[in-house]
């Protein structure tokens, strides 16, 4: 076996399914979505197939081989760069034309190349049947039916891979038929380019042809990089004004109509329409006048997220509370099996008091997902973009938008990279900085808790009111960020519509355990480690000055005779201790440091606490509380669960007051790095967590002082 891996790229339009083939073959869990521009980045997966080492890159969905588009420069940058040894041209076999356009300019870059023709089971059962020996014929390299779905296909298609690679040479070459004039100035430029590049590797002359047709086309970058050539620059505006002048239509689009007529030839060849197609459209068009119906989509879908919502609390809340019992069991087993001493404070009042005061929300996380994983796999996330799409412009924010925004109320970190489809710089920079105010999964404990804690009875309906205030919030704030910033004019949108498809379990249960995966990762982690550093923060120093002598007056307690008056009286005493060293701890000192800037939003200095520990990631704000009340003695398994500690700290209004200000302010860590990659440097990053700030803070202010005037 070779130690030098294979590199195999997978290169499709956007939503044809090569997440899903990359998953088949690698068993991975990469997220999947039916809807377009999942990937937005290149993926590397390693895989071992029959005694090779592979190498299989998932690069960014994408329509052409221009250089108009992020996705589309990086695909093809990756491809040019002569990464991949063998390409795999993945067909979305329900929309042939357009797959088959990206598939001429691929067959024109002469790299060793096949076809995976994906999907086409679906198409064939409903649609009508594909010839695949004709669409082998006419491509000029092997096809091969496969379903990303179930998996058909795959080991077919590496083996096939394999071979082209050992082959050591691309398939012979079946190009687009252009007109005679365009045609002989393609020879023209290409002869100009062998001579200029005659000094470079036979692989990239077998490029020449596409290199001039990409001349011929105005290619920004390929202009760009041949500036030191400009007697072939010459060559290609010469040619360009002689054709333009001679049809009467500009070059590019001379070779976008020999494309298009190459593809429709192709189809007509290979493919036998079925009656049942129209049965298909038909019921698109009856889910469609619904879903994205002017008057009546936006309530369907607001009605759907309230589903989802108010399922993820009442139906979680079981789980959550075998999940916390047993927390509690397994906290006093420890407690009884470990002598006293600062060991047993830190695993029982530290590390399990913060993780298992997190772990609890797991079943709420995986119920979310779920219901993204059914909008997602239906198509019915793209029906929703399409439908607030004119609603966004409204806000100042494109119609791309959407499914960074979506995709935020999963991870913000994911949801800012997303936002590189957008080709406009302010409107990606507008979505990346809105972002952070959707409501993410690391939030939702935060708001399960609060909204158990002081909303019992309406709680599924105050986490919905939460994410529907993120979603106003990041309106307003894009509104903000165009009226004082950003003043480019508004640019249209066309949302590609998917086919309405039925899930599979394995996409349904790839979304839940990614999620799942991704917060017990974070408890392992983050989380953890929060909790440790709060617990030593707030167990040092030990030695204090005490206000009054403790040990005495329960020791003078404890002697009088046995009664309810007199065990509450210890009771009591112990209590004031507690508070007292917890307040004069390192953590208590740095609290009331900060805690005066809270003190118009009426927090206290645990709320303090628990706001400067949310700055890393926001699940470690229920930690904190955790570990916080742990130490407090009405917060023992002995009285009260932490909701109900929480419920006796603060009023109703400070508690909507700490959700709107946990909702809005700074982005975690990970998300701050994350957009000073994507906006381009640390300004923008700042920025970010400033706007955010000064948002979260003035509209807990309002909460609190016009809810005040209210009641």
């Amino acid at each position: 076996m070779s130690d030098a891996p294979i590199t195999i790229a997978l290169v499709g339009n956007p939503n044809s399914g090569k997440t899903s083939l990359l998953n088949q073959m690698t068993g991975g869990k990469d997220s999947v979505g039916n809807y377009p521009r999942v990937t937005v980045d290149v993926k590397e997966r390693e895989l071992t197939f029959d005694g090779r080492k592979l190498m299989l890159a998932d690069l960014p969905g994408i329509y052409a081989l221009t250089s108009q588009s992020a996705e589309e420069l990086s695909a093809r940058e990756y491809i040019m760069a002569g990464h991949a040894d063998v390409i795999i041209n993945v067909i979305d076999a329900g929309n042939l034309e357009r797959s088959l356009y990206l598939t001429t300019q691929l067959v024109e870059m002469g790299k060793p190349l096949l076809f995976a023709l994906n999907m086409v089971d679906e198409v064939e059962s409903v649609e009508g049947k594909i010839d695949v020996q004709a669409l082998e014929s006419m491509l000029g390299a092997p096809v091969l039916r496969t379903s990303g779905k179930h998996g058909d296909g795959v080991k077919a298609l590496l083996s096939a891979a394999i071979s082209i690679f050992n082959a050591g040479q691309a398939p012979a070459r079946s190009f687009v038929h252009y007109d005679a004039h365009l045609e002989e100035a393609v020879q023209r430029v290409q002869h100009l380019v062998q001579e200029n590049h005659a000094a470079e590797d036979a692989r990239e002359q077998e490029g020449s042809r596409w290199m001039a047709i990409k001349l011929l086309e105005g290619d920004i970058e390929m202009m760009r990089d041949e500036q030191e050539h400009q007697h072939l620059l010459e060559l290609v505006r010469r040619e360009c004004y002689d054709l333009s002048h001679g049809h009467g239509m500009a070059c590019e689009s001379m070779f976008a109509d020999a494309r298009f007529g190459h593809v429709h030839g192709i189809i007509s060849e290979a493919v036998q329409r079925s009656d049942k197609l129209r049965n298909r459209y038909r019921a698109t068009r009856v889910l469609d006048t619904l879903f994205i119906n002017r008057v009546l989509g936006i309530p369907i879908f607001v009605a759907l997220l309230w589903v989802m919502f108010e399922t993820t609390f009442t139906l979680g809340e079981v789980p959550m509370n075998w999940i916390d019992a047993g927390v509690g069991a397994f906290s006093d087993w420890m407690a009884a099996l470990l002598p006293e001493g600062l060991f047993k404070d830190l695993v029982v009042e530290g590390m399990i008091a913060g993780v298992g005061g997190t772990i609890i929300f797991l079943p709420n996380i995986v119920i979310l997902f779920f219901f993204m994983a059914l909008f997602s796999e239906t198509g019915y996330l793209a029906r929703a973009a399409f439908l607030m799409d004119q609603v966004m412009h409204k806000f100042g924010l494109h119609g791309k938008a959407l499914i960074p925004l979506v995709m935020g109320f999963g991870c913000n970190v994911p949801a800012v990279m997303s936002a590189r489809t957008i080709e406009s710089d302010k409107a990606r920079l507008v979505t990346i900085l809105v972002n952070p105010f959707m409501l993410c999964a690391a939030r939702l404990p935060v708001f399960i808790l609060f909204a158990g804690a002081f909303f019992t009875q309406n709680a599924g309906t105050v986490v919905f009111a939460m994410y529907m205030l993120s979603i106003v919030g990041a309106m307003g704030a894009a509104v903000i960020l165009n009226r004082f910033l950003f003043r480019d004019a508004d640019e249209a949108f066309v949302m590609e519509l998917p086919p309405y498809r039925i899930p599979t379990l394995r996409a349904v249960f790839i979304h839940m355990w990614d999620k799942a995966v991704t917060f017990l990762q974070k408890i392992a982690g983050v989380i953890l480690v929060g909790s440790v550093v709060i617990w030593f923060l707030q167990t040092f120093p030990q030695e204090v000055e005490w206000s009054t002598d403790y040990a005495a007056r329960i020791e003078q307690a404890q002697a009088q005779p046995e009664s309810p008056a007199r065990n509450a009286a210890i009771g009591e005493l112990q209590r004031q201790r507690n508070q007292e060293a917890l307040e004069k701890s390192y953590l208590g000192q740095i609290a009331h440091t900060v805690a005066p800037v809270f003190t118009p939003l009426e927090f206290t200095w645990k709320d303090t606490v628990a706001i400067l520990t949310g700055f890393v990631a926001k699940e470690v704000v229920v930690a904190s509380y955790a570990v916080l009340y742990s130490q407090d003695s009405e917060s023992t398994e002995e009285s009260d669960t932490l909701r109900q500690v929480l419920a006796g700290t603060m009023t109703p209004l400070v508690a909507v007051a700490f959700m709107v200000f946990a909702l809005f302010y700074s982005p975690c860590i990970a998300t701050i790095a994350a957009i000073k990659r994507e906006a381009g440097g640390w300004r923008w990053a700042l920025f970010s967590v400033g706007f955010s700030l000064t948002i979260a803070y003035s509209l807990a202010f309002l909460v609190v002082k016009v809810g005040g005037a209210l009641t």
